[in-house]
């Protein structure tokens, strides 16, 4: 595969993997995410935080107040805009990129307004308004796949083929979407690693990352999800949340070696050294 430098536009600036894999470093600001609940539910550690994942080199900070973890309980708009808004209106004054995590469309308007230069939604912009929100502001826009809902998606998740089945979801969301008025410069695809998937669907869909994007760019987010812990697990070797940051690094290399644009992770330091290292691999051939 052959390396070709893509550009995002966003709202107000645009990035380029000319350089290097973009990482974005996740910033949940809830007491229930699955790895770092709580740990910055507080704005002002969640602005310090961020700014130590800035200065670890993520290029982007995505801003999470719900969490999508397999299981979890919806949070209202109205306590979801109380957790994110502070830390997205400090990250915007310092200039840096900030993402919103968020499905609704209040949010992520209001999330806008204070700075947000990217929407990243979990339900791959199903809501109109949210097409809408995004087409007038010229965000950047994730546009990702999941099966189901987080209170549902991992109850026996089937495909006919995942690759196949993801991709051609997200090639009819990209259409979807851009007849909606987004710009397609502005879209970038995520295959929703363990959103509704098995083990071996996840490992199907790092495998087939050339497969999925088609013309877009694609994210990968497999920080320290379950089924590293299933593989880990099999190997003898048991694991949190928290101590898969080394398996993380393996996902994130090989997908860079697949072709993945950006790496969504909560190790920074460490996706940036392996994503300069698979860069450099990867970028000779």
């Amino acid at each position: 595969m052959a390396f070709e430098p893509i550009t995002w536009n966003l709202r107000t600036r645009s990035l380029t993997t000319a350089d290097h894999t973009l990482v974005m470093g996740i910033l949940n600001v809830t007491p229930d995410s699955f790895s770092d609940g709580g740990r910055w539910f507080d704005p002002d550690a969640a602005i310090d935080q961020a700014r130590k994942l800035a200065a670890l080199g993520a290029d982007i900070i995505d801003v999470g107040g719900e969490s999508t973890r397999p299981g979890s309980v919806p949070v209202d708009a109205v306590e979801e805009r109380a957790r994110v808004l502070p830390v997205i209106e400090a990250l915007s004054s310092e200039g840096l990129v900030a993402s919103i995590d968020t499905s609704k469309p209040s949010v992520a308007r209001a999330a806008i307004d204070a700075g947000a230069e990217i929407v990243n939604d979990v339900t791959g912009l199903s809501d109109p308004a949210m097409i809408e929100i995004c087409s007038e502001s010229g965000v950047g826009v994730v546009i990702m796949h999941m099966l189901g809902d987080p209170r549902t998606m991992q109850i026996e998740p089937s495909y006919e083929d995942v690759v196949t089945d993801i991709a051609g979801f997200l090639e009819s969301r990209v259409g979807m979407v851009t007849e909606a008025g987004v710009d397609v410069s502005r879209i970038v695809v995520d295959p929703g690693i363990g959103f509704g998937k098995t083990m071996e669907h996840n490992l199907a869909l790092l495998n087939g990352i050339e497969r999925i994007g088609g013309h877009r760019p694609v994210l990968v987010g497999a920080s320290r999800k379950a089924f590293l812990g299933t593989i880990l697990d099999r190997a003898g070797r048991p694991s949190s949340p928290e101590s898969r940051d080394i398996a993380t690094a393996a996902t994130t290399a090989l997908a860079i070696a697949n072709g993945a644009a950006i790496v969504r992770v909560h190790d920074v330091a460490s996706a940036v050294d392996v994503g300069r290292t698979a860069d450099a691999i990867v970028r000779v051939r």
